[in-house]
């Protein structure tokens, strides 16, 4: 299932294709920032979705495998989901400096 593309991302990824192709660099620009801040608004529930589909499959006890070729993501990508750190490194909490003794 993971390379079976479904006919909603192919319509997202061919839109994203349209605005690639938009010859006006100033027009592209703009068409880029109002994706980019659409994506940024929506992340965390996409992230929210994609770990309770995670979770349902892990209650389910599916191996990580299994999920990881079905979602199609990395193995690593399902382990970090289920913790809660996304899917990306750059979205895993950051531990805080100790502070400084005085």
């Amino acid at each position: 299932m993971a390379d079976d593309i479904t006919e909603e991302a192919r319509q997202v990824i061919d839109a994203l294709k349209h605005v690639e192709a938009i010859d006006d660099p100033v027009e592209r620009a703009v068409a880029i920032s109002q994706v980019l801040k659409d994506y940024k608004d929506r992340a965390p529930k996409l992230r929210d979705m994609q770990r309770e589909a995670v979770l349902l499959l892990r209650a389910q006890e599916v191996s990580y495998r299994k999920i990881a070729d079905r979602l199609g993501i990395s193995l690593g990508a399902v382990q970090n989901i289920e913790r809660g750190h996304g899917s990306a490194w750059g979205t895993k909490p950051r531990k805080r400096p100790a502070p400084d003794p005085e």
